[in-house]
């Protein structure tokens, strides 16, 4: 061997180990890391629906592509560090063996182009991307862009890090074929630009050759290892994160409902629960490993911010910055968690307790971050005079590393998850830690004291007695039968829906309307229904979101065992939440009926013939309407088409849409208990979203959620005062359809 093949050998040799040893260490780390989090519960069923996803998600690209431009430029450099991994083996075995072409597909045309075309798409990936990245400067823009907060320091050098992988790559390769034409060899078909690469070469010596080819292999060995080290050690961790997090993601249809609590990895029993149980995540170890798996994964993209109802309307909420908090608090108690659990048996220290003696072993860092609290005030703390954050939205590390004004702020829309190209389950993290803070700590907005009293006393969010249920029905001129009032034991077999009104549908008058418009629809179909009166309570869903579990499992068993008791199995419901809580969340507690939302019920019924609406003269119907998807009924349910068709199915009707509809519909703010808590923090949701409904020139808003309805109801009286918003109402779908239904028989 020639003196340049030891060079080759012992430098490439001395690079590998290097390289190879550190990325090893850090992948130890990181694997311990996961592994150090609690159980998780049910990741690994549904086998078809997982390798879907990869198959979608991870090759596919898909919810990148849900953004065109960057979702391209990630294709290209997704796609071209596969088929370039071909190009990554070769030199690796070039080390020691000069000219190594993989058998077969090596010296492939098709393979040959394939490589040198996606070296092309990669560059033209990374000059997008930095276009992206300057064109989002947080430092410019603020809090409009979504990089705010994000470490865009590594993520420039991983882009000129890609960019040397490419130079590298073609400088190897380039003299690779020039020194095989040079000894005699036939030219490579489809190897295009390597071609022109390997034609700047011609007349050069074969020694000069060999000596580029050798230097061209050691930068690019030493350029992969030193960008797998910069991987392994910033965000773009989610390079092999990714794959493995979408895999053992929730498959739920929808964003699905929220998970019961484990501790420990077991159900808690709410009627006797363990004395060692811990309620909600109150330290980061109470944390699963898929939890931790999520905040290693994020990439800092931003998408989930820019979605973000709370972000938009300035308050200190950002999913993004959350999930990096609560990734940055993981890996700087990670030596101490590891420690403990190494030190007793495997378990955390009990609820409150610290392991003094494994503490003492750690450094002045790690000893700050184990006496740090997971969630709780920054007042006071560096940059609060931006809402915590510096001109590029860096976070000072010093007080709680969640802010309670942020983990309230959380209406639970699901944007962020439903963005998240890697399935990143905020609103899971988010919810657990309210759990802790209200079960544990006591520390919860004072508002929702009364919400908590209300619903435990009166089975209501508004504090309203259960004898005042029924009186929606003495306001109507048909008959509405209620369970009990002919002695009945069970649902009669006739009745083939139980019409769950919900306590906003009882109680609250502009949800009221609603109610008894679906009531009066049902009538005229002809659809023999039923409903609970005093035997309704509520289902638990603001409980629920607001993190109050035990208040939630009373009323959702009282619920179950009075729907068992009477034979439900076909309930429909006018509130999404009630939907989704009865039909997604009650199978957890021996609830199981097929649920449907009115506005898909109504939609049958109209397709079968049982309802027609026309449009007469001066009845009053031909207008133009603006549909908001409630989150509840889209994000979470997947129900986007029924309403639709209902507003549509009415004649003279104009449906337009606002710019965020459908899978981008803006949250009205009243999710996650936000209806029961004051907005105090930056604008209110629900004028933000008025406004956007205002702007599209409609002259009605229709909704299909009582929620939604209070909420845009309020925001556009709020225009309407000051002058803004002249002649538009806010009403539901089922209320359009009743004027379309009624409008045949003149008044």
């Amino acid at each position: 061997m020639e003196f340049m093949d030891w060079l080759r050998i012992g430098l490439g040799t001395l690079i590998i180990v290097a390289g190879v040893a550190f990325a090893a260490r850090r992948g130890l780390f990181l694997n311990s890391l996961v592994r150090s989090g609690q159980p998780a519960v049910g990741r690994t069923g549904q086998l078809g629906r997982r390798a879907e996803a990869e198959a979608t998600e991870v090759l596919g690209q898909k919810k990148l592509l849900q953004w065109v431009v960057p979702g391209v430029a990630h294709v290209f450099a997704f796609w071209g560090f596969l088929v370039l991994g071909i190009t990554v083996l070769e030199a690796f075995v070039e080390v020691y063996v000069p000219g190594f072409w993989f058998p077969i597909i090596g010296t492939w045309a098709p393979v040959l182009f394939l490589i040198d075309l996606f070296i092309i798409l990669v560059f033209v990936g990374i000059v997008i991307f930095a276009i992206i990245r300057l064109a989002n400067n947080p430092v410019k823009d603020g809090r409009s862009s979504r990089f705010f907060g994000s470490h865009l320091g590594p993520a420039w050098m991983v882009l000129f890090m890609i960019f040397n992988v490419l130079w590298t790559l073609l400088l190897y390769r380039g003299a690779k074929v020039a020194l095989h034409e040079a000894d005699g060899g036939e030219p490579y078909t489809g190897a295009f630009l390597t071609d022109t690469v390997a034609s700047w070469m011609n007349g050069l010596s074969v020694t000069a050759l060999k000596w580029i080819e050798s230097i061209g292999i050691i930068l690019h060995i030493g350029v992969i290892l030193g960008f797998l080290l910069i991987v392994l050690h910033s965000k773009h961790l989610h390079i092999f994160m990714a794959p493995i997090n979408v895999a053992f993601s929730r498959r739920p249809n929808g964003l699905g409902p929220l998970l019961p609590m484990y501790s420990g990895g077991k159900p808690i029993d709410f009627e006797d629960p363990a004395d060692d149980a811990t309620f909600g995540v109150g330290r980061i170890e109470d944390f699963t490993w898929k939890d931790t798996l999520d905040f290693a994964t994020c990439t800092e993209c931003g998408r989930c911010q820019s979605q973000c109802p709370a972000w938009n309307t300035d308050k200190p909420l950002s999913p993004k910055l959350m999930i990096m908090n609560l990734r940055e608090a993981s890996f700087a108690k990670a030596p101490y968690v590891m420690a403990a659990q190494k030190a007793n048996g495997g378990a955390n220290p009990p609820l409150g307790e610290v392991d003094e003696a494994v503490l003492a072993t750690m450094s002045v860092g790690v000893q700050a971050e184990v006496e740090r609290p997971l969630v709780g005030s920054r007042e006071g703390v560096a940059h609060q005079e931006t809402d915590g954050y510096d001109a590029a939205g860096h976070r000072s590390n010093e007080g709680p590393v969640i802010d309670a004004d942020a983990l309230w702020s959380c209406t639970t829309c699901g944007a962020c998850v439903h963005q998240c190209p890697v399935d990143i389950e905020h609103i899971d993290h988010f919810i657990d830690m309210r759990r802790y803070q209200v079960m544990i700590e006591s520390e919860f907005p004072t508002e929702l004291g009364g919400l908590f009293k209300n619903i435990e006393n009166k089975g209501n969010p508004w504090g309203m007695n259960a004898s005042s249920r029924n009186d929606w029905i003495s306001e109507v001129d048909f008959d509405v039968r209620v369970f009990g009032m002919d002695g009945e034991d069970t649902i009669p077999d006739d009745v083939e829906y139980l019409f769950w009104v919900g306590c906003a549908g009882a109680f609250e008058d502009r949800a009221k309307r609603t109610t008894k418009a679906v009531a009066e629809l049902l009538t005229i179909a002809g659809v023999n229904f039923m409903v609970l009166g005093e035997g309704e309570t509520c289902t638990g869903d603001p409980a629920r979101r607001a993190g109050n579990e035990f208040l939630f499992q009373m009323q959702g068993m009282q619920n179950v065992e009075v729907l068992n008791e009477v034979g439900a199995k076909k309930i429909v419901v006018t509130c999404p939440h009630c939907m989704n809580t009865i039909g997604r969340e009650y199978p957890q507690i021996g609830g199981n009926y097929e649920v449907v939302h009115h506005s898909q019920l109504l939609g049958a019924l109209v397709k079968e013939g049982r309802l027609t609406p026309v449009t007469e003269p001066d009845s009053g119907v031909g207008e133009t309407v603006t549909y908001h998807d409630p989150c509840y009924l889209g994000r979470h349910n997947n129900v986007y088409v029924p309403p639709r068709d209902l507003v549509a199915s009415v004649p003279g009707v104009d449906l337009v849409e606002m710019p965020r509809h459908g899978t981008e519909s803006f949250c009205c703010g009243a999710g996650g208990a936000r209806m029961w808590m004051e907005e105090k923090l930056g604008s209110r949701v629900n004028v933000n979203r008025a406004d956007e409904a205002i702007a599209t020139g409609a002259t009605k808003v229709a909704v299909a959620c009582p929620f939604c309805n209070v909420m845009l109801n309020d925001g556009v009286t709020m225009r309407q005062q000051e002058g803004s918003a002249q002649g538009v109402e806010v009403v539901d779908v089922a209320t359009v359809l009743l004027d379309g239904v009624k409008a045949k028989t003149p008044a």
